[in-house]
């Protein structure tokens, strides 16, 4: 599979492997990673987004560390659909992941991701401060996980995703 950017997580299925979710925010770049069978997405570590090589330089040390086959980024779509700045810049971010990785990127709708992990959080106790300091991995990792329920989906469908 080439590097190229898709719409469609199930575009992934082509790869095999563990695959890396990132919530693109505008301070941080939150990273969840999933299992070699992708059956769960796990929160893994929040990332400064300081310069665009500083992260890649941590992404890159994840993605060795952890043998990924291919990278899903949360796409910030508005509640009706559209798409505004934050779906451009994480297209861009998707791009340029791609080609400096040479890994396949699928894009994931992301809308209330962030709202589902804070939640969680909130469930399980969590303070405030905990919170803020977790919520972008953990928003990763709802993302990441809808990508591998897409894909669990689109294998039972016989290639289809649903």
């Amino acid at each position: 599979m080439s590097a190229t950017v898709h719409e469609d997580p199930s575009a992934l299925a082509a790869v095999s492997g563990p695959l890396l979710g990132i919530d693109l925010g505008s301070r941080t770049v939150g990273v969840a990673v999933s299992d070699a069978g992708r059956m769960v997405a796990t929160a893994l570590e929040t990332i400064p987004r300081k310069t665009f090589a500083a992260v890649v330089r941590r992404l890159g040390e994840i993605i060795r560390e952890r043998a990924v086959a291919g990278i899903v980024v949360g796409l910030p779509r508005n509640m009706d659909g559209s798409e505004g700045p934050g779906c451009q810049a994480a297209r861009a971010f998707a791009r340029n992941l791609a080609e400096h990785f040479g890994l396949p990127v699928a894009l994931q709708d992301e809308r209330l991701s962030t709202v589902a992990a804070e939640r969680v959080l909130i469930e399980a106790g969590s303070s405030r401060r905990r919170r803020a300091e977790v919520i972008d991995r953990m928003a990763a990792a709802v993302i990441l996980q809808g990508a591998l329920d897409r894909l669990a989906a689109a294998a039972r469908a016989g290639g289809r995703a649903r």
